[in-house]
């Protein structure tokens, strides 16, 4: 009666209602969804929660599936390739409705399609929805933010401004990273400028581990413009930028990614692009509802224009 059976009538349900309520009784979910073949449970796996992109997604999500009455089940998974497919397995094992993983790691580096053969294989057991990944398969729905697009108006923004040695500084051969160095080396291209190896430069999402890292490669490496896939490495080197007195922005234009907290934290503040996670958030599980609840199309690929959040750090 509880699984809001359509045979119960209308005042056997308030008799029961009544007497669940006086003596506070709760509905075991376990048990309704063996009747209903739905545990209204959806399970959230992302590789590191302490990261805060990672975080905020999973609270956006977590809001949201609330508000239609969902649950969750989360797994760190970290990065590692059989780490995460056993994580995938694990939440599947729990009998979740769909499965939701958070962030491009998933989708692989691009160079073999055995990264990915996992969630394919997940995918003929339940619905499984990306954020900022894009895999392709049956069952599988994907919502990504136009990182090629940002990244490239950043670029060009810098490049209208006289910047010729755009550093372009990125911490992972992830789905997201390849679309911003993409974006990154079409507004070179655009421009008509080379596209220099030396100036893609990888290094550690970690403010002081790129700040130093600038400071020892600098002694060789010349560039006026800095664009970074996370704002950590580019309030990096505007710490670098300190230590050496180059002026911000009128001799170094640094622009990050994702408009963490950081980005408004900085001195000076920094440019930034908004990926918005938020409507990513609520797309994939507006989508997901309306695939589970309502037996709906809902598109495969979407992707969300991003914003730039125009600060201190650049002159554009």
């Amino acid at each position: 009666m509880v699984n809001g059976s359509p045979r119960v009538s209308e005042k056997t349900k308030q008799k029961v209602l009544a007497v669940m309520k006086e003596n506070d009784y709760t509905p075991n979910v376990f048990a309704r969804g063996l009747g209903l073949d739905s545990m209204k449970t959806v399970g959230i796996i992302c590789p590191n929660i302490a990261d805060s992109y990672m975080a905020k997604a999973v609270a956006y999500l977590e809001s949201s599936l609330h508000s239609y009455g969902y649950d969750c089940i989360l797994g760190c998974s970290g990065f590692g390739q059989e780490e995460k497919q056993n994580y995938v397995n694990m939440l599947l094992s729990k009998r979740i409705d769909t499965l939701v993983l958070v962030g491009s790691t998933y989708a692989g580096n691009g160079k073999d399609e055995y990264d990915t053969d996992y969630i394919r294989e997940a995918a003929k057991k339940t619905p499984v929805f990306m954020i900022n990944g894009r895999v392709r398969g049956d069952n599988i729905y994907c919502a990504c933010a136009d990182d090629y697009q940002a990244t490239y108006e950043v670029a060009k923004s810098m490049i209208r401004r006289g910047r010729e040695r755009i550093l372009f500084m990125y911490d992972s051969d992830s789905f997201s990273g390849r679309q911003k160095m993409k974006g990154y080396e079409a507004a070179l291209a655009d421009a008509g400028y080379p596209i220099r190896g030396e100036l893609k430069f990888r290094t550690k999402n970690d403010i002081e581990y790129t700040k130093n890292l600038l400071l020892e490669y600098s002694r060789t490496l010349e560039f006026d413009g800095v664009l970074a896939t996370e704002d950590a490495m580019a309030i990096g080197a505007v710490k670098y930028a300190k230590v050496k007195a180059i002026s911000v922005p009128e001799e170094l234009s640094i622009s990050g990614y994702n408009d963490s907290i950081m980005a408004i934290s900085s001195e000076p503040e920094l440019t930034s692009v908004d990926s918005k996670l938020n409507v990513l958030c609520k797309t994939t599980v507006d989508h997901m509802i309306s695939l589970l609840e309502k037996q709906e199309e809902i598109e495969k690929n979407v992707v969300v224009p991003c914003e730039i959040v125009k600060r201190c750090t650049t002159d554009f």
